[in-house]
């Protein structure tokens, strides 16, 4: 969960960032192009900049919040599979110890071929439980990649009407005056358009 946590910062990070450098450029353009008297946000002798916070952002964003619960369940099942499976093999192994210890197989080869039969199923155990590790990370990404594209959509979108030269985010900041912050604004417009997706 931890490490789900983190590439989602991570990610959202690295989108805000990108979109910076998006928006400053965009807005340049514009800028050369039209006349600053059209923009429809007044910044009021604030500079056009505005900045996200990351962890508010994935600690509101219910999109966000439903996807960490979405992995975070699929870990569970999987770990709780794994564990179902562990002890049903840790039951035969003993079966198979106490049945040598007691010379309740009528040849040795009968033992050997138990023992080899328990030695595959911990094999196969093992790469079962890689191959579920390996799909919980394909997952990951693929909902790492969807939240990116929905925060990057988002704010293209966003800042078409608000015109800011640059959006930064707070992980790579060191102070920013609150004023600037859009966060809150920034979470209430994605979850409303996250909500009214979902219907």
């Amino acid at each position: 969960m931890k490490t789900f946590t983190l590439a989602i910062r991570t990610v959202t990070v690295v989108a805000l960032s990108f979109l910076m450098v998006q928006c400053g450029n965009k807005q340049n353009a514009t800028n050369q192009s039209s006349n600053s008297a059209t923009s429809t946000t007044s910044f009021e002798g604030k500079l056009p900049i505005a900045y996200i916070n990351v962890d508010s952002l994935l600690s509101k964003y219910n999109y966000a919040k439903d996807l960490n619960e979405k992995m975070i369940n699929k870990q569970e099942n999987a770990r709780a599979s794994i564990n179902e499976k562990a002890r049903q093999l840790k039951k035969e192994q003993d079966d198979f110890q106490r049945k040598y210890q007691n010379n309740a197989f009528l040849s040795p080869e009968r033992a050997q071929q138990e023992y080899q039969r328990l030695e595959k199923k911990a094999a196969d155990l093992q790469e079962y439980a890689q191959r579920l590790d390996n799909e919980n990370m394909l997952e990951q990404q693929k909902m790492l990649m969807q939240m990116n594209d929905s925060i990057n959509t988002f704010i293209k979108e966003y800042n078409q009407e608000k015109k800011y030269e640059a959006i930064f985010n707070n992980a790579s900041t060191l102070y920013i005056n609150p004023a600037y912050d859009i966060t809150n604004e920034v979470v209430e417009l994605l979850n409303k358009r996250y909500d009214a997706a979902k219907k």
